[in-house]
C-alpha cells in the first residue's frame, strides 16, 4: 500500500539519547510499553504479531474512535526502524528512525515523518503535530530506558541475612507512611493494607520497572510501565503466573516499635 503512494518528508525530529545503543533497541522491540508508559498518547494496544523483524499492532490513540494498525519493522544491521501506518488514520505513512551511536551512552537520534498528502500546507501541520508527539514520547522512553539501565547494573537478590530493623514507634510510622525503605540492601515501600502495615517490593519482577509510586487499589498494584498487576499481599502476577513481586520482610510490632525482618 504505501509502495503505491509517493510520500512527502512533512518534518524532522532530532534528539541525543542518553542511553545506550542495545537499550533503545529493546525499547523500539517494546511494543507493550505504549499503552502504558505512553498512556497519555494511547489508549489501547493489542498486539497482531512479532518477530526479529519487528511487530504489528493495533494501537487506539487517546481520543481516537477507531484504532490503527501499526508495523514496525527493524532494520538492525543499518541502525534503522521504520513504524508504518497499514489500516486507519494516517494510512501509508512512514516513521523512518536512524540511531546514531555518539559513545556508550549516547545516541543521535533522527526521526523522519513521511505522509501520502501531497498539500504543502497540511504536511506543515502534521508536520509540527508528529515533532510534538515525538519529543513528548521520547522524553518518556528515554527516562524508562535511564531506569531500566540504572536497575539492571545494581541488580542482585536481597541480603536475607540482614539483622531486624528498627523502623520507630507506630504512631510516627504510620504518619509517614506509604514510606520507602532499603532492607537487606533491597527497596521495598511500607503502606497501609487494610490497617495492617505491610511492605512489598518497590521493583516490577517483569523488566525492574518502578513501583514505590504505584496507587495501590483494592490491595493491587500496577507497574506505570507495562501495565502488570500484582496482588500486594501475596505478590502475584494473574496476567503472568511466572511473575510475583521479591519477597519482602515482615514487618512486626513489638511494644510499640515496627520491626522489618526476614522472619
Amino acid at each position: 500500500m504505501t509502495g503505491m503512494a509517493t510520500l512527502h518528508l512533512a518534518g524532522t525530529y532530532r534528539r541525543c539519547v542518553n542511553a545506550s545503543l542495545a537499550g533503545i533497541w529493546e525499547n523500539v522491540f517494546d511494543w507493550e510499553h505504549l499503552a502504558h508508559l505512553h498512556n497519555g498518547s494511547f489508549a489501547e494496544c493489542a498486539l497482531i504479531d512479532s518477530g526479529p523483524w519487528g511487530w504489528r499492532v493495533r494501537l487506539t490513540v487517546v481520543g481516537a474512535t477507531a484504532a490503527q494498525v501499526i508495523e514496525m519493522r527493524a532494520d538492525r544491521a543499518n541502525n534503522r526502524y521504520t513504524s508504518t501506518t497499514l489500516e486507519g488514520a494516517g494510512v501509508g505513512s512512514e516513521i523512518r528512525v536512524a540511531l546514531a551511536p555518539v559513545d556508550t551512552d549516547r545516541v543521535d537520534v533522527t526521526v523522519d515523518f513521511h505522509i501520502p498528502d501531497p498539500c504543502p500546507a497540511r504536511q506543515q501541520v502534521l508536520g509540527a503535530a508528529y515533532v510534538a508527539a515525538y519529543a513528548r514520547l521520547w522524553d518518556e522512553d528515554e527516562a524508562m530506558i535511564q531506569l531500566r539501565e540504572r536497575a539492571l547494573s545494581r541488580r542482585h537478590a536481597p541480603d536475607r541475612t540482614a539483622r531486624p530493623l528498627d523502623l520507630g514507634d507506630e504512631g510516627t510510622v504510620r504518619a509517614a507512611l506509604p514510606m520507602l525503605l532499603e532492607f537487606g540492601d533491597a527497596p521495598f515501600r511500607l503502606i497501609d493494607l487494610a490497617g495492617e502495615i505491610v511492605a512489598h517490593s518497590a521493583v516490577c519482577p517483569h523488566w525492574l520497572g518502578p513501583l514505590d509510586e504505584a496507587p495501590v487499589i483494592d490491595g493491587e498494584i500496577r507497574c506505570p510501565w507495562h501495565g502488570y498487576l500484582f496482588d500486594v499481599a501475596s505478590g502475584k502476577c494473574a496476567a503472568q503466573p511466572l511473575l510475583r513481586l521479591a519477597p519482602a520482610p515482615q514487618i512486626r510490632l513489638i511494644d510499640g516499635r515496627v520491626i522489618a525482618d526476614w522472619g
